[in-house]
């Protein structure tokens, strides 16, 4: 089954943590699930895209770069952020988290996409894994 949707909202541009809050905040998901986002960017931090990557259990989703990066590629995307939601409330960066974006930072410096940041959201919360130290 392919999870891959496109979210239609208007462009605007990511300037903060905050700015990529509020546009996942407005992404219509259920909060009973995590869900992983990519956020696909021009040049200029205009936002081109935003992608629902992976639909998941509970406490986990699964991530591949094939799947994280095909959007952004066929959005012709300069960089991409990703997000995604924390179920438990809780917005702590797991071990898991932290892997799985070492990964995805990896896997875009190879083929030329930049990942620039990475945020852990809930309902009303969020952390940029960036601001954290953990990217």
């Amino acid at each position: 089954m392919n999870h891959i949707l496109q979210i239609q909202e208007p462009i605007g541009k990511i300037q903060t943590p905050t700015d990529l809050f509020k546009r996942v905040q407005k992404v219509n998901i259920d909060h009973s699930k995590e869900h992983f986002i990519a956020i696909t960017l021009t040049t200029k931090n205009l936002v081109i895209n935003t992608h629902i990557i992976s639909i998941g259990i509970l406490d986990a989703s699964l991530i591949h770069p094939r799947e994280v990066f095909r959007k952004a590629i066929s959005d012709n995307a300069h960089s991409l952020i990703l997000a995604h939601n924390h179920p438990s409330g809780s917005v702590q960066s797991s071990e898991a988290d932290k892997a799985v974006t070492a990964l995805l930072k990896q896997a875009g410096e190879i083929i030329g996409i930049s990942v620039i940041d990475h945020i852990i959201f809930t309902e009303t919360d969020f952390i940029s894994m960036k601001e954290q130290g953990s990217f």
